[in-house]
């Protein structure tokens, strides 16, 4: 079957019909996803879309169709995901959004992370034994920052889109309004996590049905509460969200129930304009998101280490090629738990971290036959200093414009939290600090000093959203969400394409493998040969296998041409171009 055929034919019944014929519709146009999309990429010559939900693809292309740009469908993408896709999409949460333009011959970064609140203090998640309390950092009011996503979007339509925000906010108000369908996908996270979302009569008054009965596929999800919370952003600005209503909503919610955010810290948030980490691997230039998220730092530092083997020589998934993967990703996440915060905070050795010259010292220590037990690696000594459920999507235009964008609330549901009578998730980054340090996250990963709690300070992430050019033209749009995978899942989509020379949708397809230093162990994802497994725990390596990781949603540019590939571990991803 033609997968972009059936696509275009599914759009037009969409567009035409209503009721029980529309649900019919999107039910097909999700079959459509998988049985056009898992293994071919999708071409355009004047715009691609590739986003982890198809309404939102949808909503996104629409807007390139009409000649906006790609941060004009970026924003219309983002704010639609936070209807159709509530466990990750939000405008509870934050993340981080890179902008290329090729006219401009320059790459961007919007830092819209969440901030711990004026009152947050370092010793807030601790017992009064000391102890760190994971209820408390994980699935209470205090567990949220202060969120960013509508400050971070608004900030990019304003400074890089060309159309209004009453129109980037369009398609999420008539999809939260008049509903959607449920997806297979949609329907299964609820039932998953019905014990965390029934807990709180706000969300199980959103997510559940009147009698508490689940939401099946087909059936329509409506958000009144939503859908009013995103009118009045867009009649009123993004300012509603941090001075009017939705604020007087959100905090009178923390005071119900012992939260720290106030009216002081939702109008005191402001996005930032970073500068990328930048590297050079092969002849590419790679750029990522710099603190405070860990993601472009080590996906430079650890392309800078595997630069110096024959990779493509060795062979995609080879257990040679896996296990020197896994060694250099070893010494770069413990660099990441003593090293990395916010660097309006505390000092990173940022260019230390991400030189050949480090790498080259790391590279050394790297026994090609034998896996390096994780208890004799400590951090190294970057000099000089210098001052688990996510989201990505990636679009281009035919103007030059990249957005590679990742956000989050950390959690599938955040914190499973609705804000009662504003319709959306509280996010539960607060976990992401170092509530003590020396003991793991949620995703088993060690943070220090630098990633402790302080009044606002932004937490550390993983997030990578990343582009890389050639030449400087825009040619690898890439990023994922999976917590502490996230880089790794990144890193490995760029090998796939620069050494290995796979399609997109290929390298997006692929299993994957993930080494975070700690715990000790190589992460892989089935689909490896039986034989590469044996000779990676030959070769010293506790090898696990376990589920999918990751979820990238990738575009390649070659000769003009855009390649679309969306992750097949996502039912509902759709690639979609002009």
């Amino acid at each position: 079957m033609d997968g972009r055929f059936f696509q275009l034919s599914c759009t037009k019944i969409m567009a035409m019909a209503g009721g029980v014929l529309l649900l019919l519709s999107q039910t097909v146009y999700s079959a459509a996803i998988l049985e056009g999309q898992r293994m071919h990429p999708v071409e355009g010559k004047n715009g691609m879309v590739v986003t982890s939900h198809f309404l939102a693809t949808q909503s996104a292309q629409e807007v390139l169709e009409k000649g906006g740009n790609a941060i004009d469908a970026a924003v219309t993408a983002a704010f639609s995901l936070a209807v159709t896709q509530p466990r990750s999409g939000n405008i509870g949460g934050g993340g981080f959004m890179l902008i290329s333009s090729e006219k401009k011959n320059e790459v961007v970064a919007i830092d819209y992370r969440e901030k711990a609140p004026g009152k947050a203090t370092v010793d807030m998640f601790l017992d009064k034994d000391g102890n760190a309390d994971k209820i408390v950092s994980r699935f209470s009011h205090l567990a949220a920052g202060v969120p960013g996503t509508v400050a971070g979007l608004g900030m990019a339509l304003e400074q890089y889109g060309t159309i209004s925000l009453e129109e980037a906010m369009a398609p999420a108000i008539k999809l939260a309004e008049e509903g959607f369908a449920v997806t297979p996908r949609f329907s299964n996270g609820l039932k998953k996590r019905e014990k965390r979302l029934k807990k709180w009569d706000s969300s199980k008054r959103i997510f559940y049905k009147p009698d508490g009965s689940y939401y099946e596929p087909g059936d329509l999800f409506v958000q009144k509460d939503l859908a009013a919370t995103l009118k009045r952003i867009s009649q009123n600005g993004i300012k509603e969200f941090y001075e009017g209503k939705t604020a007087e909503l959100l905090v009178a919610e923390m005071a119900k129930h012992g939260g720290l955010i106030t009216m002081e810290d939702m109008k005191n948030y402001s996005p930032e304009l970073r500068t990328p980490v930048h590297g050079n691997y092969r002849g590419y230039d790679i750029y990522s998101m710099s603190p405070p998220s860990s993601g472009g730092t080590h996906v430079v530092q650890i392309l800078n280490i595997l630069e110096g083997y024959p990779i493509s020589e060795y062979g995609h998934n080879s257990a040679q090629t896996i296990h020197l993967m896994a060694e250099a990703m070893k010494r770069a996440y413990a660099d990441r738990s003593l090293y990395l915060g916010d660097e309006d905070f505390v000092k990173i050795p940022l260019k230390g971290l991400t030189s050949k010259t480090y790498a080259a010292s790391l590279r050394e220590k790297i026994d090609i036959n034998k896996a390096t037990p994780s208890s004799t690696i400590s951090p190294g000594k970057p000099l000089p200093y210098e001052s688990n459920e996510t989201t990505h999507f990636s679009i281009v235009d035919k103007f030059g414009n990249a957005v590679s964008n990742t956000y989050t609330i950390n959690f599938s549901y955040g914190s499973g939290i609705i804000v009662e009578g504003a319709g959306f998730l509280l996010n539960n980054e607060m976990d992401d600090f170092s509530a003590k340090p020396g003991v793991p996250n949620a995703y088993g990963l060690l943070g220090g000093e630098a990633n402790k709690v302080e009044p606002n300070k932004r937490m550390l992430s993983s997030m990578s959203p990343t582009i890389v050019k050639k030449g400087g033209k825009n040619f690898l749009v890439t990023g994922s969400p999976g917590g502490s995978r996230i880089i790794t899942t990144t890193l490995q989509v760029i090998m796939n394409v620069i050494d290995h020379g796979l399609n997109i949708q290929s390298a997006v397809a692929a299993s994957r493998i993930h080494h975070q230093w700690m715990p000790d162990q190589l992460r892989v994802e089935e689909g490896l040969s039986p034989d590469t497994v044996k000779k990676l725990q030959e070769m010293g390596h506790e090898v696990k296998t376990k589920s999918a990781m990751g979820a990238i949603q990738s575009i390649m540019i070659r000769d003009g041409v855009m390649y679309g590939g969306a992750d097949p571990r996502r039912s509902t991803g759709l690639a979609a171009g002009l």
